[in-house]
């Protein structure tokens, strides 16, 4: 699970409006950045509600929310999982009140908890400082003595969508772990369809695919949530202006030879018959997948899971 913290420090300048403005839209994408990857398991932690925050001092959140071009990014904002203030993610009965992080001269709460709980800190980009991939901190921990251990440590971070792209390993394999566990208790297509907009947020799916998974027998329910956890992360990578075909797939996937292609007509998402031939395979055989990509969308529509065609 990834959980960003909002860097309250980052929210106390006195910068012009339009500055204030531009570096919360910067830090959001960050934030939608980290979701694609893992939607289900992305939580935002902040010092206080994210309705409430104000982004820089006389600047509420509102003043941002106004504006047209923030109405979509708030919308998936409010979207992710949510939690305040920072205490409420440490273990329980933790405090860590004996632990203290600063940057620079000041005193980082949220940068701190995101260092010790193995987090990823999230600020606006206003002020340069904050402008990085990773912060170095002051960590001083009280000892039973009286005295103090000072050392000096790096918490990751993203103030831009750009920066998130030096954490993508870490927050896939979290992302993979939390997937494999759910398909490891999964016995039937009809749970692995319940969960495909958690598991799979990036895929899409046609009408009549429910149909297809709740026919699936047991033996393929792992398998075929595999396959489509390689699809979720083969469209999150792909930019479809310098891979025009298709996105670099994670497993042996093809088009339908020219004389099975006319079983592969399926309804779309709006009635219309379409070619459905892009098509992997998963064990035991003979399971088939097939699906067709949609460019203008960057990801895949699958129509149909089970054995294959025409067998």
């Amino acid at each position: 699970m990834p959980q960003l913290f909002l860097n309250e420090k980052s929210c106390e300048t006195t910068a012009d409006p339009d500055r204030v403005n531009r570096s919360m839209t910067e830090m959001v994408k960050a934030v939608l950045a980290v979701a694609r990857e893992d939607r289900a398991g992305t939580l935002l932690v902040s010092r206080e509600p994210v309705k409430s925050l104000q982004l820089a001092q006389g600047h509420a959140i509102g003043k941002w929310i106004g504006l047209p071009e923030a109405k979509d990014l708030w919308r998936r904002l409010l979207i992710l999982q949510a939690k305040w203030p920072y205490r409420e993610v440490y273990p329980e009965g933790e405090t860590y009140s004996d632990v203290e992080y600063r940057h620079g001269e000041e005193v980082t709460e949220g940068l701190g908890a995101a260092h010790l709980t193995g987090g990823l800190g999230v600020s606006l980009p206003v002020e340069p400082r904050w402008d990085a991939e990773r912060l170095a901190l002051v960590r001083e921990e009280l000892l039973d003595d009286g005295g103090s251990h000072v050392t000096r440590v790096e918490v990751p971070h993203a103030a831009r969508r750009e920066h998130v792209a030096a954490h993508l390993p870490w927050i896939r394999r979290g992302a993979d772990t939390a997937r494999q566990e759910a398909l490891a208790g999964l016995r039937s297509g009809a749970e692995l369809w319940g969960l495909r907009a958690d598991l799979f947020p990036l895929l899409q799916f046609t009408p009549l695919a429910e149909q297809h998974f709740a026919e699936l027998h047991e033996v393929w329910v792992r398998p075929v949530g595999e396959r489509l956890g390689e699809l979720q992360d083969a469209v999150s990578d792909w930019d479809p202006v310098r891979q025009p075909v298709s996105p670099q797939w994670r497993s042996h996937v093809r088009t339908e030879f020219q004389n099975r292609r006319r079983l592969c007509w399926f309804p779309d998402t709006d009635g219309e018959k379409r070619l459905f031939d892009w098509h992997c395979d998963f064990l035991p055989s003979p399971g088939r997948m097939h699906f067709r990509l949609v460019h203008e969308d960057r990801t895949l529509r699958i129509a149909y899971v089970g054995r294959k065609l025409g067998v």
